[in-house]
């Protein structure tokens, strides 16, 4: 059950990132718990770890954390994009 409920709570904290920034999260439900996961390490690195902790995760760093991941995933995707489309001319 302790995995189990960890692949949940980042995949919560996935999504509810997506949607606070009206980004789909690349990968589905994978995306979404990968993105919960290094969000969450990523937000406890930069304000520690603080407030409610739920499934291993101080839920608001790990939220934090997931809203700027997904930010710089989605600029680097929509970059990358730019670059596939216009060829070398940028």
């Amino acid at each position: 059950m302790g995995i189990l409920w960890t692949l949940i709570v980042g995949g919560i904290i996935g999504w509810l990132a997506g949607l606070l920034t009206g980004r789909d999260v690349p990968g589905g439900i994978i995306g979404n718990i990968i993105a919960g996961f290094i969000g969450s390490w990523l937000g406890s690195l930069i304000l520690g770890s603080w407030g409610p902790v739920i499934g291993g995760f101080a839920i608001i760093p790990a939220i934090i954390g997931s809203i700027v991941l997904v930010l710089i995933v989605s600029f680097i995707l929509r970059k990358m994009e730019q670059k596939k489309n216009h060829g070398h001319h940028a």
